[in-house]
């Protein structure tokens, strides 16, 4: 999953970096 997961954030920069403020914001 973490490859597939890798390569879409390379397509969608705006998705990875959401995510990343997601996991963030949760701790």
């Amino acid at each position: 999953g973490g490859l597939v997961r890798l390569s879409v954030g390379v397509e969608h920069p705006d998705d990875l970096i959401a995510d990343l403020a997601q996991a963030l914001d949760a701790v």
